[in-house]
């Protein structure tokens, strides 16, 4: 048998995590936030806890933490906290998620809740990424909604696949570039398993944002739909984009929605409660 897998109270979800796979964010979802949030938290065991302050037919409020600290907001925790609210009472196709100062604007398409990440402001970048040891690059550019990332295009999946994160090299290359977040990627996609379908392929790295290299990242894929968008390399009669981020060991399937370059971006995809044997 299988069930639910619960921590404490909560609910854990897989987030972004393609079907049948294990990948993605874990985040437990917790309906109440009573208490002592951050001994709750630390005591889950999971790397995000999300903790349901308040529920509305069209928000939710909710408080993000860490094993050991409070985060200010995160995009899975509130893609998992949209989908727990709507077994408390949201029931509307676009709400807002509300965490201390932070409104997200979020909607709901097909059957996946999506996060506003705002217009993508793109520039054309010349920099030496010999240290990189890449074994090719395409194009080159810097993208920002609010922290500036390097995008880099690779010839293959292969050599998307194949790139070993250096956290003292990414460090100087975004340095140099004026940049905090380094996104490769490739219009390649797996030829079989559940991200065979995918429109692009990527992999994000954020030394100087304090990791080496991040599971699901919907702001950075939101900066690379900015640079397909630029290099007009999506097809303007559709508007949904399936990216497959390939974490090595952690893959997960996210999903864009975008009309121009002077509009905003949607990220987002599937949370479902993970499963345990029993």
């Amino acid at each position: 048998m299988h069930g639910v897998s619960e921590s404490g109270s909560g609910v854990v979800y897989d987030v972004f995590s393609p079907p049948s796979v294990a990948g993605g964010k874990c985040v437990a979802v917790f309906a109440e936030a009573g208490g002592d949030l951050q001994a709750r938290a630390a005591a889950c065991g999971a790397p995000l806890s999300v903790f349901l302050h308040e529920v509305t037919p069209t928000s939710v409020s909710v408080r993000v933490f860490t094993p050991t600290r409070e985060k200010e907001e995160s995009d899975s925790a509130s893609i998992a906290a949209l989908h727990g609210a709507q077994a408390r009472g949201l029931n509307a196709d676009f709400a807002d998620v509300i965490s201390g100062d932070s409104v997200a604007p979020a909607q709901f398409c097909g059957g996946e809740w999506l996060l506003n990440q705002g217009v993508v402001s793109v520039q054309d970048v010349q920099a030496d990424l010999s240290s990189l040891h890449l074994p090719a690059t395409g194009a080159v550019h810097t993208a920002s909604t609010a922290r500036p990332n390097l995008v880099i295009e690779v010839p293959t999946l292969d050599a998307l696949d194949a790139f070993q994160p250096d956290l003292g090299t990414i460090s100087r290359v975004n340095e140099a570039t004026g940049t905090s977040g380094l996104v490769l990627y490739t219009r390649q996609a797996p030829a079989e398993g559940p991200q065979r379908r995918a429109d692009v392929s990527f992999r994000c790295f954020g030394p100087l944002r304090g990791f080496l290299e991040d599971a699901a990242s919907s702001n950075m894929l939101a900066c690379l739909t900015g640079v397909l968008l630029r290099r007009r390399l999506l097809n303007p009669d559709e508007n949904l984009l399936r990216a497959a981020q390939r974490c090595p060991g952690h893959p997960a399937l996210l999903t864009v929605q975008y009309a121009g370059p002077q509009d905003a971006v949607w990220v987002g995809g599937k949370a479902r409660p993970a499963e345990v044997g029993a």
